[in-house]
């Protein structure tokens, strides 16, 4: 669960710490339309992605800044509402977006083998995280706080498609609980309809 809380926190930062090169192209500003949201803009030769203030606080911006340029971003962007947008090739944001599946791979087969979750046995999802499917020991799972991985996984889930350009009123998570006796699927959610649902 440690990872996986890391793994969220850390996303904002990933494009300061990926190794990406390349050509940069001349574009406008991309502002974001929420102060408290990450906005992803696909154009025909490069990538904007604007992260929120908040993702920076207690952080030196221009260290920030300095260390996404020593990593081959070129143009990062300082708004005046204290964002930052990150200007980066197609090419770059494809190997940003295959260090984020790394990261949420590594976290999946943490929980998999972690004694924090007794009862998941395996976690398998298709390629955009759109579907999980956890499979569990019904009664273990039943009788313990292992569904608040549900949470984890449907916010990895989330992230990476937003990360990925995918529009926020579209971006959705289902996950299937299934026991691993029985091979049926005894509870299924959907984020972020059913955040308030988790139990």
């Amino acid at each position: 669960m440690k990872k996986m809380k890391y793994l969220i926190v850390a996303l904002g930062l990933m494009f300061a710490l990926a190794a990406c090169s390349g050509e940069q192209e001349k574009a406008s500003e991309k502002k974001t339309d929420s102060k408290n949201a990450v906005n992803v803009h696909k154009g025909l030769f490069n990538v904007e992605i604007t992260i929120p203030a908040s993702t920076f606080e207690g952080q030196d911006i221009n260290k920030v800044i300095d260390e996404a340029k020593k990593e081959g971003i070129k143009k990062v962007t300082k708004n005046s509402d204290g964002s930052l947008t990150y200007k980066m090739t197609k090419s770059q944001h494809e190997k940003l977006l295959k260090s984020l599946n790394t990261h949420i791979e590594s976290s999946l087969g943490e929980m998999k083998t972690s004694k924090d979750y007794t009862s998941i046995h395996d976690v398998t999802h298709n390629q955009n995280y759109t579907e999980l499917t956890l499979l569990v020991d019904k009664q273990k799972y039943e009788n313990s706080m292992d569904g608040f991985s549900l949470v984890a996984l449907g916010m990895s889930g989330m992230m990476y498609q937003l990360y990925d350009g995918k529009n926020d009123k579209d971006i959705q998570v289902k996950i299937h609980v299934k026991d691993k006796n029985t091979n049926d699927v005894f509870k299924t959610v959907v984020y972020p309809n059913d955040f308030d649902k988790t139990e």
